[in-house]
Formats: structure tokens, sequence, C-alpha cells
């Protein structure tokens, strides 16, 4: 097996933990740890840099942009987009599809490649023929099968990186999960709107009810339009913050001995701590699969229920 793209997907996540451990303002520079610190991977945490660590990095936003301004200091100049250790980790699930998936087209079209390039060839057949193909067949999911694969992938390092330590969860917060379930939104209508005309679209929300029921039905169906993408935000955001919280409290627990009771009682606890949070961590992998699989899978449910509504 070749082993340099491997080694380079290994360098890539010790460079993204470094800077989160580095750059993060959940790392104090000063001071004793702290268990509610732990916590503080679960929700974005400012990326800062200089001598005394009170630079914060930021990209300067336009005038017309001035109400997303995420920097709020009063001596701040103009609308700042404050980067955040988050933004670390999607940056790396993206160069992990390039690098790890890099083989895989040639793989499928000479049957030749390394072990990694057969790996992730199966997982490309699989969203392909069991997923994307029986829902929106071949001729439409060709077109959308580029970009659910990269769904589904993007989704699958997040969730498996934020396993590794000094690591951080983008899946783990609720802006993450809205940006993704938003994108299927758009596609879902925008989509719809094309292959069946925007007038079409709205009127084929309402199945075939009396004239006076209408109002209401298409004020119900619109609904459970935005429904379908909130659930999927809710869904993804609340499997994988909660794993984490469990394997982090399981750790907090040994910390929490060491302030109430002292060391003896945390040496005696934690190893009862140790593995139950090793074998949470267990179930987070699957889980971590398992939750790209069904948003991915419910994202073609969604947009393919939306081109085809006769289906």
């Amino acid at each position: 097996m070749n082993l340099l793209r491997p080694l380079i997907a290994v360098a890539v996540i010790a460079l993204a933990c470094f800077l989160n451990f580095t750059l993060s303002t959940h790392h104090p520079i000063e001071g004793e740890f702290d268990v509610v610190m732990m916590f503080g991977h679960l929700v974005p945490a400012a990326l800062v840099t200089g001598a005394d660590h009170g630079m914060l990095l930021s990209l300067p936003l336009p005038e017309f942009l001035a109400a997303f301004d995420m920097d709020l200091r009063p001596e701040a100049p103009g609308a700042q987009l404050i980067l955040t250790n988050m933004q670390i980790f999607m940056v790396l699930a993206t160069v992990l599809i390039f690098v790890l998936l890099g083989g895989v087209a040639s793989y499928v079209r000479t049957g030749r490649g390394d072990a990694i390039s057969r790996i992730f060839a199966g997982f490309c057949m699989f969203v392909r023929d069991d997923m994307v193909y029986p829902i929106m067949g071949k001729t439409t999911g060709r077109s959308f099968l580029p970009y659910f694969l990269g769904l589904f992938f993007f989704l699958v390092f997040m969730n498996l990186v934020g396993l590794v330590p000094f690591s951080a969860t983008p899946t783990a917060t609720i802006a993450t999960t809205f940006g993704l379930a938003f994108v299927t939104l758009l596609i879902m209508m925008i989509g719809g709107m094309v292959v069946q005309g925007p007038l079409n679209y709205f009127k084929h929300l309402v199945p075939e009810v009396p004239w006076w029921l209408w109002p209401l039905m298409f004020v119900v169906e619109l609904i459970g339009v935005i429904a379908k993408p909130f659930a999927l935000m809710v869904r993804l955001f609340a499997n994988m913050s909660g794993g984490h919280m469990v394997v982090l409290s399981f750790i907090g627990l040994i910390f929490l001995a060491a302030s109430q009771a002292g060391t003896g009682i945390a040496w005696t606890a934690s190893p009862f701590a140790v593995g139950f949070a090793v074998f949470i961590m267990i179930i987070e992998a699957f889980v971590a699969l398992l939750q790209a699989y069904v948003f991915t899978y419910l994202s073609i449910m969604f947009i393919g229920g939306s081109l085809h509504p006769d289906h």
C-alpha cells in the first residue's frame, strides 16, 4: 500500500489539532486546568495570535455586511468576520477529501489502485448505487452525485476527526448543521423551481383539496418543506454534541473527584471513568458514520422529492 497519502492525512490532522490547541481561546496560556474548559470544544472558539494572544484572527467585511459583524468590541474598526477553531476542521475535512479520495476516480476507471483507493471507492459505490440512484434515478442522480459524495465525506471526516485529542467537531455546533441544512433547503426549492417551474412548484406542494382549504394547506405544506431541513439540522447537532458531552462528562468526573474528595479517590475512579469514556468513544465512531449516512440519505430523499413530486 502506498503510505504517502495516509501519512499526509495524519500530518494534516496533527497540524489542525496543533493550531487548535495553540490558537484557540479555549486553551488559556496561564492558569490551572479547568474542567469546564473541556466542554468548550462543543462551541466555536475564536482564534487568537500575537505575543500575548490578544489579537483576534479575523477577515474584514464590506460595509453592506456590517450586520454580520462578529467583533463587538467598541475599539474594533469596521466589520469583522472572526475565524474560529471550527473553521480549521472544516478546511481539514475538505483537504482530507482531496488527499484520501485522490485515487478513487483512477481506480474506478482502470481497476488499479492501492488499498486506500479501493476502500473509498467502495464507499463511493455505496453512495451511488444504494443511496442516490435508487431515489433519484441514474439520469438525475448522475448530475447530483458529486454534491452528495462531497457532502457524505465532508460529514464523515468532520465527525471522525472530532474524536481525535485536541480537536473540535464542527458538526457539534448548530451553526455548522444550519449551514448544511440550509444548502439542502436551497437545492430543494431552487431545483424544484427549475425542473417544474416556479408556479408549478408551489402549486404541486398542495394535493387535491377543496378550494377553500387550499390557502391553509399551502401554509402547512410550506412549513413542512422548511421542517425537513430543520430536522436534519437538529438531528445532526444533537447526536454529535450529545455523544461528546457524555465522553467529556466521564472524563470530568476524574477532575471533579480530585477537587472534591482528593487525589486518592480520583485515581480510584479514573479506570472506571476512562473505561466508560472509551466505550462511548467506540460508539461515537459508529455514530459519526451513521449520522453522515442519515444526513446525506435524507437530503437525497428531500431533494429527489422536490425534483420529482409525482414520486
